[in-house]
């Protein structure tokens, strides 16, 4: 069994967090308090190859390891948590469209998210429907010409505002997951209209509704088989959770490396406040529950590269570590104090931020339910 990073992942590592300091981290605050998407970011990662990991090498890509995956967003959460949601979203959508989409659509569509050019995002959660979503209800017509067009809306879309295109699942048959198909949609479409959100943190990424009244999709837009939008798509959640783990730790890791300095830097009654073991007992308990969730990402992203199950890991991955990154940095703010809580520290920003995947993307609640059923069998769970 082997703990550490092999050479070439380490060099990865190192590569990754050299241009996430000189590149994103200048904007990380900027660009939130703009609350809008730099579309340059988009461009500069796919330069760095980071909105290209999971896609093949002969379609612009770097066929990475979902391993690799795991170490981008840990670095570049650890500068800019936000840029992190580029490599989330491509690397999910990606890992979708490899597996589903025919060789043709693989060659038209994969490149150009690649490169940055293509923002895209996916379409799943609604009004009424988020944990449940087997249930969506946005409707996909016939048309005359083969193709179908989209009647309804999506809500909490991450990039929302932004995107070109999405992955959007609407339902083509009856009810239940089975009713449901995926489709690669134009947003830029007249018939899209999209409605912003003014949110509490990760106010960069443009989290939207999307309104579509009758957009049109053409015959092969259909990704996979008609009815499979469903179980495809899901699959694909299994590992980017794991994914979303690592991005949470590393704004935690930023944020205790911060508070550790703090706490060698202030003098209080005469020694440094690390010299307190009320200061220094809570930083020592978050360094070890920090290495112990970016275990359990890192194992469920293995598990993934090497074929074998990992529902139980990327769940425990996505309960543990977004809740641990919100405790660790409310910490690492109360530990630098009156200057930790002015919006000129990262500090206050990246709690703001990592709030939002507490929530996105399953919530803690839905990821105990994974783990329950598989520790006691889905008969004998809840």
């Amino acid at each position: 069994m082997d703990y550490g990073f092999d050479d070439d992942q380490q060099a990865f590592a190192q590569e990754v967090r050299r241009f996430a300091v000189k590149t994103l981290a200048p904007h990380y605050q900027s660009d939130d308090k703009a609350a809008e998407f730099r579309r340059q970011l988009a461009l500069d990662m796919g330069a760095m190859g980071l909105t290209g990991l999971r896609i093949p090498e002969e379609l612009g890509g770097q066929a990475a390891t979902a391993v690799i995956a795991g170490i981008a967003a840990e670095e570049v959460g650890r500068e800019d948590f936000n840029a992190t949601y580029l490599i989330i979203n491509t690397a999910l959508i990606s890992d979708i469209i490899v597996r589903n989409a025919t060789a043709e659509q693989q060659r038209a569509w994969l490149p150009g998210i690649a490169s940055g050019e293509t923002v895209p995002c996916i379409c799943i959660t609604e009004p009424g429907h988020g944990t449940d979503a087997a249930s969506l209800e946005l409707k996909a017509t016939a048309s005359a010409d083969g193709g179908w067009s989209l009647h309804g809306e999506k809500t909490s879309i991450t990039l929302g505002m932004a995107a070109d295109r999405a992955v959007v699942l609407a339902r083509t048959g009856g009810p239940g997951a089975r009713g449901v198909s995926a489709f690669w949609v134009d947003l830029h479409d007249p018939t899209v209209t999209r409605s912003a959100f003014d949110d509490l943190g990760s106010r960069a990424i443009g989290r939207a509704s999307l309104h579509f009244d009758g957009t049109p999709v053409a015959q092969d837009h259909l990704i996979g088989r008609e009815g499979e939008g469903f179980v495809s798509t899901m699959q694909g959640f299994d590992y980017s959770r794991a994914i979303i783990g690592l991005a949470c730790l590393g704004a935690a890791q930023a944020s205790l490396d911060e508070a550790l300095q703090w706490a060698r830097d202030r003098v209080a009654f005469g020694q440094p406040i690390g010299a307190f073991q009320g200061v220094a007992f809570p930083l020592a308990e978050a360094a070890t529950h920090l290495k112990g969730a970016r275990h359990v990402c890192l194992e469920a992203l293995w598990r993934k590269d090497q074929g074998l199950e990992h529902s139980a890991e990327a769940a425990m991955a996505k309960y543990w570590a977004p809740r641990l990154a919100v405790d660790v940095i409310h910490q690492a703010l109360l530990t630098i104090g009156h200057v930790g809580y002015s919006t000129e520290h990262k500090v206050g920003q990246r709690l703001r931020d990592v709030i939002g995947l507490e929530i996105g993307d399953g919530t803690a609640q839905v990821s105990k339910l994974v783990i329950s059923r598989h520790l006691l069998g889905r008969q004998y769970a809840p």
